[in-house]
């Protein structure tokens, strides 16, 4: 096995896709009447099904920094900078894609539906953003540690500001990814946030992984940090409201999400990182190593892509929750053995996309 390649980041990729997978299965097909939010059940479930998005744009800016410093290690970084932007445009593709109704257009009906932005986008367009940033600090790994830190902070503090923002006088195409009125998913403000702190924490790993003592310093961190972020991060907000008398900060703290989710992420990945041994099996690794084809085949399955017809048109919300939970665990084994076996359409787009990109770079 690579000594370089930090396995907890496949398993954590795999435990977030796979919460996906269930989340997205009983959220479009459980009947609304069995959501009780004064259920114990369904409240711990919403919980969780919450803390997703943001534990895979994190461990997206982290699996893909952590990459990037390696490379440079290497002398590596502008094949790896090359390589990440057309990454970022093949996912931002990849998730227009996979909403285009190709049944409608063939029958003459065209609307912005598939202009709707959600993770692949705002993971695509991260990753451009984070190279970016590791262009513009001049490949010092230093100075881009904090950049990434000092933008996921800023991102975060400042959501009251454009919480309900709308421009109307822009493009809807850019508009959506600012704005959730016309149905978006996820915008590239707050999310983009989750992921440069993925990117500082890589920068933190790449320093110091192989040091001694390190994997029980940097889980202990994770630990604390996580729990300060979980149950005293709008405290904190609040007190320096109050210092500095800034109603920014007291509006942050009133609706304190982004914080808070953090901290999950950390607890998570103290969790698996601390466990990494036990969780280190060829199956786990193999699905967090999937998750791109695992999320296009779900997306298929659920949503109907290209044809319309999915589960949510097919089945709708109709299931009782002792069909929901055996259905959503069939749906997880289908997903994951189509993507091992089937799923090879991923890798011959990206491979043709980059063909494609150092062509267009020779010609110019």
């Amino acid at each position: 096995m690579d000594i370089n390649r930090l396995y907890f980041i496949d398993i954590v990729r795999a435990f977030a896709i796979l919460m996906m997978l269930q989340g997205h299965f009983i959220d479009t097909l459980l009947d609304t009447s069995y959501r009780d939010l004064n259920h114990p059940i369904f409240i711990i479930w919403s919980y969780f099904r919450g803390i997703t998005a943001p534990t895979f744009f994190t461990i997206s800016g982290l699996i893909f920094t952590y990459l990037l410093l390696k490379a440079k290690e290497k002398g590596l970084e502008k094949q790896r900078m090359v390589k990440g932007i057309t990454r970022g445009f093949f996912l931002i593709g990849i998730g227009y894609l996979l909403r285009i109704p190709f049944f409608c257009w063939l029958a003459g009906k065209f609307d912005p539906y598939f202009l709707i932005i959600d993770v692949l986008q705002i993971i695509g367009l991260s990753l451009i953003l984070i190279i970016c940033f590791y262009f513009i600090c001049n490949k010092k790994t230093i100075l881009f540690s904090i950049v990434t830190l000092l933008f996921g902070f800023t991102i975060f503090i400042t959501e009251p500001l454009y919480r309900n923002l709308n421009l109307t006088s822009i493009p809807i195409f850019l508009n959506n990814y600012v704005s959730k009125t016309n149905g978006s998913v996820f915008t590239i403000i707050p999310w983009s946030g989750y992921v440069c702190f993925g990117a500082f924490l890589a920068t933190i790993f790449n320093k110091n992984v192989f040091k001694k003592s390190f994997k029980k310093i940097i889980i202990t961190s994770f630990t604390i940090f996580g729990g300060i972020l979980i149950f005293y991060s709008s405290d904190i907000l609040v007190y320096f409201s109050k210092l500095f008398r800034n109603q920014l900060l007291m509006d942050s703290a009133s609706y304190n999400y982004l914080f808070t989710r953090l901290g999950n992420v950390l607890l998570i990945f103290s969790f698996f990182y601390g466990l990494e041994k036990y969780f280190k099996k060829p199956l786990i690794l193999k699905v967090g190593q999937q998750t791109l084809s695992i999320y296009v085949i779900h997306f298929i399955i659920i949503y109907g892509s290209f044809t319309g017809y999915g589960l949510n048109s097919i089945i709708g919300k109709n299931l009782t929750p002792m069909q929901a939970i055996p259905g959503a665990i069939l749906f997880l084994v289908t997903v994951c053995l189509l993507s091992f076996y089937y799923a090879k359409t991923n890798t011959f787009l990206y491979l043709n996309l980059r063909k494609l990109f150092h062509k267009l770079k020779l010609k110019a």
